[in-house]
């Protein structure tokens, strides 16, 4: 019992770290930001293609990104 205990809390430290690196993912720098708003005045929601200039990121990621920052839904 003591290791499935141990394994539980395991688990738990693992799913906390997991959320935190997703948080941390969508901390994107000034330059990015001031990059990814240039991009999208110019080619619009073609994710990829803005993915493509920004290396480490991914078309998902950006979306993500703008969707919660841009997001027109009132």
């Amino acid at each position: 019992m003591a290791d499935f205990d141990h394994s539980s809390s395991n688990d738990i430290s693992v799913n906390s770290t997991e959320d935190i690196s997703q948080d941390s993912k969508l901390d994107f720098s000034e330059d990015e930001e001031t990059l990814i708003t240039r991009m999208f005045n110019l080619v619009g929601e073609r994710w990829s293609l803005i993915a493509g200039r920004i290396p480490g990121r991914t078309a998902e990621e950006i979306e993500k990104y703008w969707t919660s920052r841009y997001s027109t839904s009132q």
